[in-house]
């Protein structure tokens, strides 16, 4: 039995993925923002266990879980935990491009350096779910696609860093998919949601653990899931 850390489980990509894992009797640590979501996500996923700390805040991460007990087996950690605030460059302010990259960047790159030595130890997976726009950027989505573009850019350097410890990097790029967070991208854009358009959230779920259940022999290191026809 596997032991998977997962932020951004409460809906979406993230909720798919933690279904998956525990329908099939898999060990889950589920990320919250503070207690209250933490019960909810234990209600949803009995037997899991949950970790709370504000992604919006990464330099209290550390602090949070310095009061409270961390895995000491991690064979998986999934970053899918993402927020999006659309604007263009003279819109935006300093504060939102904060939060963007906060939130996308730089808690990733906390969490991932406090489950490295649990992760060396297992020889196991770090997967970060980015976006299509951390590949390319179009106009209003500036702060959004940086924070993305700068995600991949740590999963490439972690990957060359700790290949030599058994530890496994994935990073997937999904196109638009049905979520809240693509309820809130339309409403921001003005125009109608239609979720049928969009990549129904198991098929990314499927892509993920298609790249986890990869035997040792290989490694997924860039992913692109689009929307189908």
């Amino acid at each position: 039995m596997s032991t998977h850390v997962i932020t951004g489980a409460g809906s979406g990509i993230g909720a798919a993925v933690a279904r998956r894992l525990h329908a099939r009797g898999d060990d889950l640590v589920l990320h919250a923002r503070d207690a209250g979501r933490a019960k909810d996500l234990a209600a949803r996923f009995p037997g899991a266990r949950t970790l709370v700390g504000d992604l919006a805040d990464p330099d209290r991460l550390s602090w949070a879980f310095s009061h409270q007990t961390l895995p000491d087996r991690v064979d998986t950690l999934l970053h899918v935990a993402g927020v999006v605030d659309l604007g263009r460059v003279d819109e935006l302010t300093p504060k939102s491009w904060r939060h963007q990259l906060g939130v996308n960047l730089l808690a990733p790159a906390e969490l991932t350096r406090h489950f490295l030595p649990q992760l060396r130890a297992a020889r196991g997976h770090v997967v970060f779910v980015n976006s299509g726009a951390g590949l390319s950027a179009h106009a209003g989505w500036s702060a959004y696609a940086a924070s993305k573009h700068g995600l991949k850019a740590l999963a490439d350097a972690l990957r060359e860093e700790e290949h030599d410890n058994g530890v496994r990097v994935t990073s997937v790029y999904p196109g638009r998919t049905t979520s809240p967070m693509q309820a809130k991208v339309h409403q921001q854009e003005g125009k109608e949601y239609d979720p049928a358009r969009w990549i129904d959230p198991e098929s990314v779920a499927t892509a993920v653990l298609m790249a986890l259940d990869l035997p040792r022999d290989a490694e997924v290191n860039d992913l692109t899931v689009r929307p189908g026809r």
